[in-house]
């Protein structure tokens, strides 16, 4: 599988995507993703073809690369990007939840699926310019009780980083959070 071990790099390319956009205090993928390579089959199953299971197990193996290296250090609570509930109801289930699952067995962090919620129901980003990636996610998250996430640090998880909008759109419900802290993390980076 071709690692990032971008955990590895202060200032590395994710976190320089969110650079300015939130106060950020780590990012990174677990692994390069390409068109075409063998490992699109993975993000495919787990997204597409109904296997969960894929998500919780990269999850683990993802999990347990990082820990050794502090990627969790100092975090109180993860937060899947979520799903509008059309989506996950046609899907089954949220595949950033299922790696969530994976991410917490081995750490013991405590996640949080029900706090940030998708409220707008949008079209796949999959063939979208940068520009409509950013349009279309565009106010589509809300955060119930933000006052729980008071001086806390998150870590906002999800499956494929391409452009960062949908993440960069989740992590704007904590604005205004007094002393909030947000590290970044995903399966995949789409490396072109």
């Amino acid at each position: 599988m071709p690692r990032t071990n971008y955990h590895l790099r202060k200032d590395n390319p994710v976190e320089r995507l969110f650079w300015g956009k939130m106060p950020l205090e780590r990012a990174t993928a677990y692994f390069f993703y390409h068109k075409g390579s063998d490992f699109r089959n993975i993000l495919y199953l787990l997204k597409y073809g109904g296997r969960k299971d894929l998500g919780e197990v990269m999850g683990r193996f993802m999990a347990a690369e990082l820990l050794p290296a502090g990627f969790f250090r100092d975090i109180d609570r993860i937060v899947p990007v979520p799903l509008h509930p059309r989506k996950q109801k046609l899907r089954g289930y949220n595949q950033s939840e299922c790696i969530v699952r994976g991410i917490s067995a081995v750490t013991g962090i405590p996640t949080d699926t029900s706090s940030v919620v998708r409220v707008k129901h949008t079209d796949t980003q999959t063939r979208k310019s940068v520009y409509e990636r950013w349009e279309n996610v565009d106010g589509i998250f809300e955060v119930r009780h933000p006052e729980l996430f008071k001086g806390k640090h998150i870590l906002i998880v999800d499956d494929v980083l391409t452009t960062g909008s949908t993440t960069t759109a989740c992590a704007d419900v904590f604005k205004g959070v007094e002393g909030i802290r947000i590290s970044i993390l995903t399966l995949a980076v789409a490396n072109s």
